[in-house]
């Protein structure tokens, strides 16, 4: 490392160049989430004028040599020359950031993709890349290579050639991409993904058509639906057991923004709200959220008082009494929507909560005011969770005031370090693996609690129940940050929780309980990054090299089957291969070495990336409702992995 720091040290990053050195900064990561995501962002171009009123019809199709091609019938990329770039406004979209449409207010009204990134990341980050623009009757092309470097000769004019003729009401753009397989960790898409985006897409976009064909296996689908988020409301509840039989749909105009909502009540524990700004979903909600709430509670309770189901003497319901069993989704049209990142994952905009609030106290009183008995069915469901909640909060404050007194001392072994920020905690299944874990580990940042079996499946009860078991109590005053109500992120004690179980059936059987714990009841250390998995090494293979004509033994970890099948494709001999059955059969060095050191383990950190999906899994899998499970179970048995051994 020089000691020398003047300005021939500072490196000026060009054009697209920053992309591709921090292509996590633009779309999240280089995985397969990240991989997605370009097709996302050429597909908000289309929809943004969808909500313009230009564009109908969207096509997407999987080409068989890997790429991407996405047309949609709006009005086409200007090919004019720009003003001040001097170059054709279409290249202009592809190889500059930030420029585009959406900063003005006269092209796009409302626009989900504001940062005037996406186009130019998406031909940032991909080797090939093909731009064909239907405009005035004519077809023009632009092609770019190796990170968005243009190899189309421009005329003489120096705009975009003419390859083509079309009618002049035949307009629209189509992207043909190939991501960077340098950049990627795989550029495999996945049709099931895909599918499940357009899916969503045509739910929150009245009438637009969509399709999708994969030329790998000639899959062909068409999604539009007539009845928008209605629909969608349905399709979320469609294994529920619901106490109204159609979902309630509203809709309204507070100043610029433009309010939908549809939501429906089941007999369930949870609540699942969705939220999406110009057809953006913001996972972690915001303001929209905030003022959807704030509505919902506020009609809720004067309709209790005014029908006798609340008396005089009675407290208001609470948020959490209103909303329990209930699915919704909350869909917003902003002009200058301010989300939190390139991912947009809140909205923050404070004139989105007073929108929706007041759209919909003024449209959910006239609904209700005509719908009396689907009005009492859900206050009726509100009653009977503000019942139970009373006998949870009873259990709660004796559970908070005895969490002093848990017997976590025998379990928990703690960390000297008070610096939460360096302070990690790992959840271990049993005292085996947390005897091996504690004698591994750095005493000074690194705390064990070893679970003694498994915990409540919290999906299928209720609060006062989840907090009378051991295991959550104990993880609870490990925390120190509370739970549901009195939860306060501020107070946790770790800056990573750790899950760290063995690699069989048992081991994901006790990560997922543990998950759908955290998601419901301490979300907020989801959506803060908190939760990781630790991935201990399923095999150590020992293996022969030859060095200056010397033959060596080598020792090497590998993680997964599929890791094992490459090491065996390298042709190394193997001399001996151990199975790790459990943690428990790792001696402390090599526990440490592999899953402990910072320097060398492996994390996965668990994040959200479609709440409408997390919530759709979690209760499937996890909840009461048997039927689904079992058809999920059928249908992805031939692709389960089975350990027989």
């Amino acid at each position: 490392m020089s000691a020398k720091y003047d300005g021939s040290e500072i490196v000026v990053l060009k054009g697209l160049e920053a992309v591709r050195k921090r292509p996590g900064m633009y779309i999240g990561s280089v995985g397969s989430r990240g991989l997605h995501h370009l097709i996302w962002e050429i597909l908000d171009n289309g929809i943004d004028e969808h909500l313009a009123g230009f564009c109908n019809e969207i096509e997407i199709v999987m080409q068989k040599d890997g790429g991407i091609a996405i047309t949609d019938h709006g009005r086409g990329v200007p090919v004019d020359m720009h003003p001040t770039e001097h170059m054709p406004t279409a290249r202009v979209v592809y190889t500059i950031l930030h420029a585009g449409g959406k900063f003005g207010n006269n092209v796009y009204k409302v626009s989900g993709g504001l940062h005037g990134v996406g186009a130019s990341v998406v031909n940032a980050l991909s080797e090939h890349m093909i731009v064909e623009i239907k405009r005035d009757g004519k077809v023009f092309r632009d092609e770019y290579r190796n990170g968005g470097n243009p190899v189309t000769e421009l005329d003489k004019s120096g705009l975009l050639p003419a390859v083509g003729k079309c009618n002049k009401s035949d307009t629209g753009t189509k992207v043909t991409f190939y991501p960077d397989k340098t950049i990627f960790e795989s550029v495999d898409f996945k049709p099931e993904i895909i599918v499940k985006k357009l899916k969503e897409t045509a739910y929150l976009n009245k009438g637009l058509k969509i399709t999708f064909t994969d030329m790998h296996t000639g899959f062909n689908q068409v999604f539009c639906e007539q009845d928008g988020i209605k629909s969608f409301v349905a399709y979320l509840s469609r294994e529920e057991t619901v106490i109204h039989k159609d979902p309630i749909y509203i809709e309204g105009k507070s100043g610029d923004i433009e309010v939908e909502i549809a939501f429906q009540y089941n007999n369930g524990f949870s609540e699942q709200i969705n939220a999406f700004c110009n057809c953006i979903n913001v996972v972690d909600g915001g303001t929209l959220v905030t003022g959807f709430k704030s509505g919902l509670t506020r009609v809720m309770n004067q309709y209790a008082r005014e029908l006798g189901v609340l008396k005089d003497k009675d407290e208001n319901f609470d948020g959490k009494d209103i909303r329990n069993g209930l699915i919704a989704i909350v869909s917003i049209k902003h002009p200058d929507p301010q989300f939190e990142g390139q991912t947009k994952t809140k909205l923050g905009n404070n004139d989105a909560k007073v929108a929706v609030e007041d759209v919909f106290t003024q449209e959910a009183t006239v609904y209700f005011d005509k719908n009396v008995e689907i009005l009492k069915a859900i206050l009726d469901n509100s009653l009977r969770s503000y019942q139970a909640r009373k006998a949870g909060d009873k259990a709660r404050t004796a559970v908070l005031k005895q969490l002093s007194d848990v017997d976590t001392k025998s379990k928990l072994a703690a960390c000297s370090s008070k610096k939460p920020e360096e302070c990690e905690i790992y959840i271990v299944e049993g005292d085996s693996a947390g005897g091996t874990v504690k004698t591994a580990r750095n005493r000074k940042t690194q705390a064990v609690l070893p679970l003694r079996g498994k915990i409540l499946n919290v999906e299928k009860a209720t609060l006062e129940k989840i907090l009378v078991n051991n295991e959550i109590k104990s993880m609870i005053a490990a925390f120190g940050c509370g739970i549901a109500d009195d939860f306060d992120i501020q107070k946790l004690r770790y800056g990573k929780i750790i899950i760290l179980t063995d690699a069989d059936v048992d081991g994901a059987h006790i990560s997922t309980l543990l998950l759908t714990f955290f998601y419901r009841f301490m979300p907020e250390l989801i959506m803060e990054g908190k939760v990781y998995r630790g991935l201990p090494p399923l095999y150590r293979v020992e293996y022969e090299v030859t060095e200056k004509g010397k033959k060596k033994k080598k020792n090497e970890y590998i993680f997964d089957d599929h890791e094992l099948e490459k090491f065996r494709r390298t042709g190394q001999k193997i001399l001996s291969l151990q199975r790790y059955k459990g943690l428990g059969e790792m001696d402390a060095d090599q526990l440490w070495e592999t899953t402990l050191d910072p320097e060398q383990r492996l994390l996965a950190q668990v994040s959200i990336s479609d709440g409408v999906e997390a919530d759709e899994i979690t209760s499937m899998l996890m909840g009461t409702n048997v039927p689904p499970r079992r058809d999920f179970i059928m249908s992805e048995a031939d692709n389960a992995n089975l350990d027989l051994t």
